[in-house]
């Protein structure tokens, strides 16, 4: 498919031809609910932790006689169903996440960007930089496409532009509604919620290459097979 290519001051610059294989496959919902929920799912820290009645501080003799006084019997002070006891099955430490398929993870970020590009809602602009890390100057650059909602910027990390990145992240980290993901780890969360989704024009390269490669090589395992 063919898109526009835009300046830091909101202009066309040039058509570009993205890779249909990336950015024109059909949308699929329910690959897309289920890579969303195992990203936020391996996202959660899993700390919470209540004590049972074994692990409540407190003595194990019996507070009153069985009989004659009237009230309940209670064994000890820990009963959960007095104030300061156990509790009966609450949480404990544990692990939420789990594996998805690399395929279908992969799959899942092509159908989100396939999804972006169909809405128009993604936007490949040239290579730029904040040179002096400042927030007003990447705010400046921002506001050429409008601003108030959640964007996302997708950067292509390469050993010779560390630096050149890092002033760009530094300069929007004070920026709430804006994000950064490389090019070759992108999350579909970040993706699908995204309002606007900003590619800079070697990023797309990136992209393009590094899922075009999977997808070739899943081809040649799949001839050989046959």
């Amino acid at each position: 498919m063919e898109t526009a290519v835009y300046s830091t001051d909101g202009q066309e610059l040039r058509k570009i031809t993205l890779d249909d294989s990336v950015f024109g496959l059909k949308i699929n919902e329910n690959l897309l609910w289920y890579a969303i929920n195992n990203e936020l799912a391996n996202k959660r820290l899993g700390t919470a932790c209540t004590k049972d009645r074994g692990e409540v501080q407190g003595s194990n003799t019996k507070p009153y006689k069985q009989k004659g006084t009237g009230r309940a019997r209670r064994g000890d002070k820990k009963s959960p169903l007095l104030v300061g006891g156990g509790t009966v099955f609450g949480p404990k430490p544990r692990d939420f996440s789990y594996k998805m398929p690399k395929m279908a993870k992969r799959l899942a970020v092509k159908t989100a960007l396939s999804l972006k590009a169909h809405t128009d809602t993604l936007k490949i602009i040239e290579d730029f930089a904040v040179e002096d890390g400042k927030t007003k100057n990447l705010y400046g650059i921002l506001n050429n496409f409008g601003l108030g909602e959640r964007t996302v910027i997708v950067l292509n990390e390469n050993e010779n532009d560390r630096e050149r990145v890092g002033m760009l992240k530094r300069a929007g980290r004070n920026i709430p509604w804006l994000s950064f993901l490389s090019a070759t780890r992108l999350r579909v969360h970040d993706l699908f919620y995204g309002r606007r989704v900003f590619v800079l024009e070697t990023a797309v390269k990136e992209i393009c290459e590094f899922y075009a490669a999977h997808k070739n090589r899943r081809n040649v395992i799949l001839e050989a097979k046959v």
